[in-house]
């Protein structure tokens, strides 16, 4: 273990050295790559730290104890003895999930998109109800949501909305949640009390700079409108709204969140460059899944992951096979232990992945 950490404190000193070079620090995409590089070596120099000190702290102990000269040492010894032995076992599974090689997307911000599914207005609500679970959720992890676009359903909730997330590590949380989600209750709209199952997509991807994607301005039509409340009437009169259509892909964003007409183009284009690169990150991903055969993050937007069940309020995630009898509060925002599961199984298929980092 100690071997593999020297390679990588070889590789943190040389990040420390390159990020303090003027011509690094002049080259924006360069300088922010090492940056979340340096920030991750660093955790695994401060577990180094540790690894260090309790195998130092093993092999005074035993020598203590091999000598047996001082009874009062000895069995302070032995004390230290447990407690190395206990703790180096637990941090080298800690070392290993750290030494898996970091995907570059996990640590950006994420642009999330639901869109209601089949099942009519309910399909709208329950789009509404993930809305309201997303946001609990970013809220609990102090990141930033701020909405985009959304079209209102006729009762309530959402045909579709759009929102960013800015914060830590977001797109490598809310990636596991992008797929359909189905929801099993008795509809608002239900006059026989009859269990009806809708559904939801969840699309993420994660927030391209601007470095990451090019976008050539004559490949892009900007059309300006009217903001829009319920119903279709406008809000406003000012033609502050905005609409991009990329051309060569069909691909279309658009924002009317902000009165600024500026601040809408320029979220728009946001919301446009994350999807050009989720298109080819789909790919990739697609690749990758195949290859260790994953069911957590295929990018597969088509499978069926997750069904919230009212009336055994029950959750059942289908990639992991995962049920919790705790549905009240994950509607609410809890989704925390769903995530941790899904990211624990995706980090033990890249260490089998990885043979040499065990």
């Amino acid at each position: 273990m100690l071997d593999k950490l020297q390679i990588v404190k070889q590789r943190f000193d040389e990040v420390s050295d390159l990020i303090i070079q003027p011509d690094i620090i002049s080259d924006q995409k360069r300088y922010v790559e090492l940056n979340k590089e340096y920030k991750d070596l660093r955790v695994l120099m401060d577990k180094r730290e540790q690894y260090i000190t309790l195998t130092e702290n093993l092999k005074e102990a035993e020598d203590i104890i091999s000598d047996g000269s001082d009874p009062e040492m000895v069995d302070m010894a032995k004390m230290q003895y447990e407690e190395a032995k206990e703790g180096i076992p637990k941090l080298e599974e800690e070392i290993k999930l750290l030494l898996i090689p970091k995907d570059p997307e996990d640590s950006k911000n994420a642009v999330v998109e639901l869109r209601a599914g089949t099942g009519g207005d309910e399909a709208s609500i329950f789009a509404g109800d993930l809305f309201r679970m997303y946001t609990k959720y970013c809220e609990s992890k102090g990141w930033k949501v701020d909405t985009v676009d959304f079209s209102e359903g006729t009762n309530g909730g959402f045909k579709e909305i759009q929102f960013e997330v800015t914060g830590e590590d977001v797109y490598g949380t809310l990636k596991f949640e992008a797929g359909v989600h189905r929801v099993q209750r008795v509809p608002q709209t239900e006059t026989q009390g009859r269990v009806h199952t809708s559904a939801a997509t969840v699309m993420v991807f994660p927030e391209a700079e601007e470095f990451d994607v090019e976008i050539n301005p004559k490949d892009v039509r900007i059309d300006f409108f009217c903001s829009s409340g319920p119903g279709g009437q406008s809000v406003n009169t000012t033609y502050s709204a905005v609409r991009l259509t990329h051309i060569p892909t069909g691909l279309v964003a658009q924002c009317q969140d902000q009165k600024s007409q500026h601040k809408n183009k320029e979220k728009a284009f946001k919301v446009l460059r994350s999807r050009l690169y989720d298109i080819e990150l789909a790919k990739k991903q697609a690749e990758d899944a195949a290859k260790r055969g994953s069911m957590v993050s295929s990018g597969d937007r088509s499978a069926k992951i997750r069904t919230y069940n009212y009336p055994q309020g029950r959750v059942t995630d289908h990639r992991i096979g995962l049920t919790l009898y705790d549905l009240q509060n994950i509607v609410n925002g809890d989704i925390q232990r769903i995530i941790d599961e899904l990211q624990l199984a995706e980090n033990t298929e890249k260490l089998k992945a990885n043979t040499d980092i065990i």
